[in-house]
């Protein structure tokens, strides 16, 4: 079956048709990765978008159970240079054909991804309209035109209800804007006890889960569409010691006073060179984002740059000067991608032990007898908050 990729400037592509039928609009970017292509599926951060594999061999060693990195993929559209239909690793469960048709996710294949990713390098990324139907292509600008683009991707990826990961350790409130289970796994792996809540979470709802720190994860979008999510983080810094991924970076940033803009074309792959300006080491990492932090912002703030990209200068850490808090742009998770990063979950616990021993706050017996005699010797009624609670 014959598929079709239009671009909003006009450019079409003809191929192959693979996976579900139908028709998809979303933003059409490109990921660099070489392997990997079932956790770029699986990642949440590429809701309502369509994704150009650069590398030109795809589908050749399957789909794996333990590869994915959500329960299900998000994104509108995938496009390859060569797709393999029949997978050749013995740890293929079913083929990358099968997966898309699963989840109603259309492929195109057989189309110069090459030429397709040097346009988007030259005008950006833009608007795309995926499809195996045959009508007229000015019927698919039309159709392409009256579909916006998505707005709410965050609301759509991130869990609705509260769930945990118990562990012995320190307790860590995950706060899910559209995480990887990649994340999850290096914090239990530490023995942390996870909790993981709803993007929309609030301050006061995190309080009462006690946590030692907060992660705040990666998802999809502009940060600015999420701007409840940086008002609970300026609530909380100081408070709990904080780590941001991704766009949990970026909403750090913007809670500490500094502003985000769109790249051109935004960083995917596993490949992008970053430097730690402290010790002057070149870490290569995994990243997704379309997203940046404006250099010139961070002027006026408590933040400093720790880390920048090698490719375009474009900051990738930052740390705050006051309070235990930091963020780093890049995946230190992987998945897929090297892990050199992943010191970074230990360098967050070692900033909770020492937040922890430097804590001037009352012993819990004073707590409990202060809020005693604050309610006139009578239980305080608390707030149970709107948390929904996932069921064993």
């Amino acid at each position: 079956m014959q598929a079709r990729l239009l671009l909003e400037d006009g450019t079409l592509f003809t191929g192959k048709a693979f996976g579900s039928e139908g028709s998809s609009v979303g933003e059409v970017v490109f990921n660099t990765g070489i392997t990997g292509y079932q956790e770029v599926l699986s990642d949440p951060s590429y809701c309502g978008q369509i994704v150009t594999m650069t590398y030109p061999l795809i589908g050749n060693y399957g789909i794996a159970r333990d590869d994915f990195e959500s329960i299900r993929p998000y994104i509108h559209g995938f496009v390859v240079r060569e797709h393999e239909i029949v997978p050749s690793n013995w740890r293929a469960e079913y083929s990358l054909d099968s997966l898309l048709k699963e989840y109603g996710i259309i492929g195109i294949s057989g189309i110069d991804t090459r030429m397709l990713t040097r346009r988007i390098r030259h005008h950006g990324v833009m608007k795309g309209i995926l499809t195996t139907s045959n009508v007229r292509v000015e019927e698919l600008l039309e159709q392409m035109k009256a579909t916006p683009l998505m707005i709410d991707q965050v609301s759509r990826v991130s869990t609705k209800s509260v769930y945990s990961s118990p562990g012995s350790k320190e307790r860590v409130v995950l706060v899910d804007f559209g995480s990887k289970s990649g994340i999850l796994r290096d914090l239990t792996k530490r023995g942390c006890d996870v909790v993981i809540v709803p993007q929309d979470a609030t301050a006061d709802q995190i309080r009462r889960l006690a946590p030692d720190g907060i992660l705040l994860s990666n998802g999809p979008g502009d940060p600015k569409d999420v701007p409840h999510a940086a008002n609970m983080i300026a609530e909380l810094l100081g408070e709990f010691p904080i780590f941001g991924i991704c766009l949990g970076h970026q909403l750090f940033a913007l809670a500490s006073g500094a502003d985000t803009e769109k790249l051109k074309f935004g960083h995917r792959g596993g490949n992008h060179p970053v430097k730690d300006l402290q010790t002057g080491r070149c870490y290569i990492t995994s990243q997704n984002h379309g997203y940046t932090v404006k250099e010139e912002s961070i002027a006026g703030t408590q933040l400093e740059v720790t880390h920048i990209n090698n490719n375009d200068r474009t900051i990738e850490g930052l740390r705050h000067k006051q309070h235990p808090a930091f963020s780093v742009q890049y995946h230190p998770e992987a998945a897929p991608g090297p892990f050199d990063s992943s010191y970074l979950f230990d360098d967050f616990l070692s900033m909770i032990r020492e937040h922890k021993q430097n804590s001037s706050a009352q012993p819990r017996q004073a707590q409990i007898a202060a809020a005693y005699q604050a309610g006139g010797g009578t239980p305080a009624s608390a707030s149970k908050g709107e948390l929904h609670y996932a069921e064993k």
